[in-house]
Parts: structure tokens; C-alpha cells; sequence
């Protein structure tokens, strides 16, 4: 896959390529185990269940972007179609916002990409959100890796087996109930089957 270029925005593009498709690689994961087991429709109380603060966050934060003209009103642009996976469901349709992608802040109220599932009538359901920063941004101001309201991100080392630069990211499944957890980076009930490749 040679997706590395010599400078920002082709690392940028890059970056965004191997975020959809890293499921397909291994890595070290930061994130709490007892965390990413926890489903949406357990309910949003913080004490059963640590999860549901950010998840009740990302809901608040992107309820607006149930349709997807307002996220590309917000500068949300669908990049790589529809991801899915070999035998771990899905991780759907990524819009992404660069200049949050680029800009090495991480805000709860503001994720870099927010995610859909196409739907057999040609329309898209929210469904998610992930946040996403490169590692040598990240750290050159941080002493510890990133979280958002006690979350732990997963992080992919480099070297890795797309050359790319390391970097940490976290998914939250928080408009589709997900079997596997809320915080992991496949949707297990999530199917590119009706993408047309077109956006309704």
C-alpha cells in the first residue's frame, strides 16, 4: 500500500486511509478492556456504566448531523466509500474534517469524523463518531497518551505494516448499539451491503 507521500496533506490522506482500514492490522491497544464492552442501550449512567458520559457527549454533539448535509455544511467530506471488514462486521461510511484531523487538538464535542451506515433506501443513519490524532503531535505537548473523559485511545505504533507515522485513535458507537462495545474500532451489526456510492 503506498500511500506516504513526502509531505503534510498526502501524510494527512494517508493517515485517514489507514484509520479505515486498521482493522486489518494488530496493535498495541491502550484502551481498557472492561470499557469497550459496554453497548449504548445500556443506558447513559455514568456509575453503571464509565462509557456513557462520552457517548452521551458524541449524541449531543452530533445529533445534528443525523443528516448528512449538515456534516458537510460543518466540513465533514466522505473519504474511501464504505469500510467493512472480512469477518468483524463494519466500520461504515468516514466523513472527515481535516482541519480537525490536522490541527493535533482532541475535543469531545468536536470529533474529526463522524460515521454513517448506509441504508437499503439509498439513505445514510448516523451512527458513530472516532477521534483521531497523530502520536508526534499529540506527544510533543503530552506526557501521557490521549483520552476523552477517561477513554483511553487505542494506539498504532510505527513502524507498522503501512508505514505510516503512529498514531492514536478512538471510535464510539453511539447511535447503533454495537454486541462488541461501544468503544471498539468494528461495528459488529454494521453492513456496507446497500452502499451505492452515491450520497443521498
Amino acid at each position: 500500500m503506498n500511500i506516504v507521500r513526502r509531505f503534510a496533506m498526502p501524510l494527512v490522506y494517508s493517515l485517514i486511509a489507514i484509520f479505515v482500514l486498521m482493522g486489518a492490522g494488530s496493535s498495541r491497544a491502550l484502551a481498557q478492556e472492561d470499557h469497550t464492552h459496554w453497548t449504548a442501550s445500556e443506558g447513559l449512567d455514568e456509575q453503571k456504566n464509565p462509557a456513557s458520559a462520552l457517548i452521551k457527549v458524541v449524541r449531543d454533539s452530533t445529533e445534528r448531523f443525523q443528516n448528512v448535509s449538515a456534516a458537510e455544511a460543518a466540513g465533514y467530506y466522505l473519504q474511501f466509500g464504505c469500510v467493512s471488514g472480512p469477518d468483524s462486521g463494519a466500520m461504515g461510511m468516514h466523513f472527515v474534517n481535516m482541519a480537525l484531523v490536522t490541527d493535533g487538538i482532541l475535543d469531545a464535542t468536536r470529533p474529526e469524523i463522524v460515521i454513517y451506515e448506509p441504508l437499503p433506501n439509498g439513505r445514510l443513519r448516523l451512527i458513530g463518531a472516532d477521534y483521531l490524532v497523530l502520536a508526534d503531535a499529540w506527544n510533543a505537548t503530552h506526557s501521557a497518551p490521549p483520552q476523552l473523559m477517561g477513554q483511553l485511545f487505542h494506539l498504532f505504533e510505527s513502524p507498522n505494516c503501512f508505514g505510516l507515522p503512529a498514531f492514536y485513535t478512538l471510535h464510539v458507537w453511539a447511535w447503533k448499539d454495537n454486541s462488541t462495545g461501544a468503544l471498539v474500532n468494528w461495528h459488529s451489526n454494521v453492513s456496507c451491503n446497500a452502499f451505492s456510492g452515491r450520497i443521498q
